[in-house]
């Protein structure tokens, strides 16, 4: 499977022309699937950022709009109570999952109890994040953003890419989500761990990371250490 891991979306050229060579062909010839299901477990999305996600109108995040040949909606919650045969053959033949925001460890929890999280592996699928779609890719989220707490508590997530996310670094509406407090959420990590602004993501092919950025980002070692940087 093939990753770009973004912040808000397809937000600038160089995110764009990512994601089209991850695809291998132009977006207008390929299929997608969205997956809302994060915003539901989220109390400042819910519903209605479900709705402006599917319907594509989340301008300040573009995913839906971009010009897909086709779209369907992917709902994990309703997985566990359908048969396989309707969906996991739709999952194997679209060009890219497109993954919305949300919470992430309720994202995490239902795609383990869908199925999905096992199938991914075997998918040739790009797997498109935005803030919770990409952060369940990571080993770990930080105490810093659990909201909803998983059965088992803790703040693991799939751990399908070796490095943790903070997403929206200075983002004018998310006043906390400051460098200075990235460092400090990095400190209490194991592992690598990325900060990354509105205009940067992360693509991941076969193990090998690459930032794609016209914005700032930082990585921090397990010691909290910026090691690399884009600003």
């Amino acid at each position: 499977m093939k990753f770009l891991l973004t912040s808000a979306g397809i937000k600038n050229t160089s995110i764009h022309d990512a994601l089209v060579d991850l695809l291998g062909k132009p977006i207008a010839e390929s299929s997608a699937l969205c997956i809302p299901t994060a915003s539901y477990g989220h109390p400042m999305a819910g519903p209605p950022r479900a709705w402006n996600f599917i319907s594509g109108q989340e301008p300040r995040c573009p995913m839906i709009e971009l010009g897909w040949k086709s779209l369907g909606v992917l709902e994990l919650t309703a997985l566990p109570s359908i048969d396989e045969e309707l969906w996991v053959p739709l999952v194997k033949e679209t060009d890219a999952l497109l993954v919305n925001g949300g919470d992430s460890l309720y994202l995490c929890h239902w795609m383990r109890e869908s199925g999905l999280a096992d199938l991914l592996p075997s998918l040739e699928t790009v797997w498109v994040g935005l803030s919770a779609g990409s952060m369940v890719m990571t080993p770990r989220i930080g105490e810093d953003f659990v909201i909803w707490t998983p059965p088992d508590g803790g703040d693991e997530a799939l751990g399908l890419v070796e490095f943790s996310i903070f997403p929206h670094v200075e983002n004018p509406d998310l006043p906390t989500n400051t460098m200075a407090a990235a460092e400090r959420w990095a400190a209490g990590l194991s592992g690598p761990a990325y900060a990354i602004d509105d205009e940067t993501a992360i693509k991941v092919v076969d193990g090998t990371v690459e930032v794609v950025s016209e914005g700032h980002w930082k990585l921090f070692t397990r010691s909290a250490v910026a090691t690399e940087s884009g600003y």
